[in-house]
């Protein structure tokens, strides 16, 4: 896991670089940049279940997948450019969503 926030953090560190926006306006559109990606992975359900009859099937199962991972990297970049360690706080945040299934499943009982 430690290379795919390194690899998170060379992004972070592309992007200051080579944008022409600085500080709190960089780090906003990067949190606004997930609702872009989010878009392109709804056109590819569409595209996927063939619901436009203009357009009919245009994408592939693996097309979502891989704009679903443009999501989550995107999300990731996001979240880097707004804590100093965005792999804590992410760990922390997953381990408190799968609790709140857990006891959800426990509450709810078997089957």
């Amino acid at each position: 896991m430690n290379d795919t926030w390194e690899t998170i953090e060379a992004l972070c560190e592309w992007l200051d670089e080579e944008s022409p926006v600085t500080g709190q306006t960089a780090r906003l559109l990067r949190i606004l940049k997930i609702g872009e990606e989010f878009g392109e992975v709804a056109e590819a359900v569409h595209g996927l279940l063939g619901t436009n009859p203009r357009k009919g099937r245009t994408h592939t199962a693996d097309d979502v997948c891989k704009e679903l991972c443009d999501v989550i990297a995107t999300s990731m970049v996001a979240l880097a450019s707004v804590t100093e360690d965005p792999g804590v706080v992410f760990d922390a945040r997953l381990r408190e969503i799968a609790d709140r299934a857990h006891r959800a499943s426990v509450k709810r009982g078997p089957a």
